[in-house]
C-alpha cells in the first residue's frame, strides 16, 4: 500500500490566512477592524496555552482582539454582566468564552448570554439550531477546520461512510450533522460513536472516514480503522515522557500503527489544531462582513 498522506492543518491554515487579507482590507476601507473579545476564567493551563496562540494569530493579522482574565472565584452573576458589556460593544464582533468554566458557573447559562450573532464559536442554541437545519450562521471552529481540510486535499465524502467517535457539542455533535448535509463537503452516512456505543470497533472499522474527538491518548489503533480509511485526530493530548520538556504531543490516534493502514491522516501536533484558529479568524471577519449588509 502506498504511503500515508498526511494532511497538514499548517498549510490549509496558511491558505486560509491568504484569502482573508483582501477580504480584511475592504473591511478597513471601511472604517471596520474584525475584532475578537476572549474571555479566560481562571488559570487552566492548557486554555491560557489556547488563548495566546489566538491572540497571537489576530495581532499577526493586525486584527483587534482583547483577553478579559478572571479569577476562578468570579461569581456566574460577575461573568454575565461582563458579557452583556462585550454585546454592547461595537469594537467586539465575535466573543469568545474559553472552556471549561469553574464548576461553579452554569456552562449552559454563559453560553446562552453571548449574543448569537457574536457567538464566533458558534455554541449559541440559536446557531446550533441553524447548523441543524443545515443554514448556518457561524459553523463551530473545529468541525469547520475538518471540513476545509477535506476540501482542500479532495477528499470526497458523497455516499461515504463515516464514523465519528465523541459526542460533544464541541466537535462530535455539529460534526457528524455537517457530514449528513445535502453540501460538499457531506452527503455521508454517518454514524456517531460515543462511551455507550456497543461494538464500536465493528464500526469504526467500517468507515472510509474516521474522526476522532475523544481527547483519550492513543485510543484509535491501526486495528480499529480498515484499510485505507482517511483519519481525521483531533485530539491533542499531553503523555509524560523522558524528553526535556517532560511530556509529548499526542492524537486519539496511535500514529505508527494508524498510519500502516490509513490512506490519509491529521499528525498530531500540525493537523486539526491550526485550523480551529484559522476559522476562529474567519468567523470573526465573516461577523464583521455583517455590517456591510444592508
Amino acid at each position: 500500500m502506498p504511503e500515508a498522506q498526511l494532511l497538514s492543518g499548517k498549510t490549509v491554515s496558511e491558505s486560509v490566512y491568504a484569502s482573508l487579507n483582501s477580504r480584511i482590507t475592504h473591511l478597513k476601507e471601511a472604517s471596520i477592524t474584525p475584532g475578537l473579545a476572549v474571555i479566560l476564567v481562571g488559570e487552566n493551563p492548557a486554555s491560557q496555552v489556547y488563548v495566546r496562540s489566538k491572540t497571537r494569530k489576530f495581532e499577526k493579522l493586525n486584527l483587534y482582539s482583547e483577553t478579559i482574565r478572571l479569577p476562578d472565584s468570579c461569581s456566574e452573576e460577575k461573568l454575565l454582566e461582563k458579557i452583556q458589556i462585550l454585546n454592547a460593544d461595537d469594537r467586539f464582533h465575535g466573543i469568545l468564552v474559553q472552556l471549561p468554566l469553574p464548576k461553579s458557573i452554569d456552562e449552559q447559562n454563559v453560553l446562552l448570554s453571548v449574543a448569537p450573532s457574536k457567538d464566533v464559536d458558534g455554541f449559541h442554541p440559536l446557531n446550533l439550531g441553524l447548523l441543524t437545519a443545515g443554514n448556518p450562521r457561524f459553523i463551530p471552529c473545529t468541525p469547520k477546520g475538518i471540513l476545509r481540510i477535506l476540501e482542500h486535499y479532495d477528499i470526497d465524502t458523497d455516499g461515504k461512510r463515516v464514523v465519528v467517535v465523541g459526542r460533544s457539542n464541541i466537535v462530535g455533535r455539529p460534526m457528524s450533522i455537517l457530514l449528513s448535509l445535502k453540501r460538499n463537503p457531506g452527503n455521508a452516512t454517518v454514524t456517531l460513536c460515543h462511551t455507550h456505543t456497543q461494538n464500536q470497533k465493528e464500526l469504526t472499522r467500517s468507515a472510509d472516514i474516521l474522526i476522532s474527538a475523544t481527547g483519550v491518548p492513543e485510543s484509535i489503533s491501526g486495528d480499529d480503522i480498515s484499510e485505507g480509511a482517511v483519519v481525521i485526530d483531533v485530539g491533542i493530548n499531553r503523555v509524560e515522557d523522558d524528553s526535556e520538556k517532560g511530556y509529548k504531543l499526542v492524537g486519539d490516534a496511535e500514529y505508527d500503527s494508524v498510519i500502516q493502514k490509513a490512506t490519509a491522516l491529521t499528525p498530531v501536533p500540525g493537523g486539526v489544531g491550526p485550523m480551529t484558529i484559522a476559522m476562529l479568524v474567519e468567523n470573526t471577519v465573516e461577523a464583521a462582513e455583517r455590517l456591510l449588509s444592508p
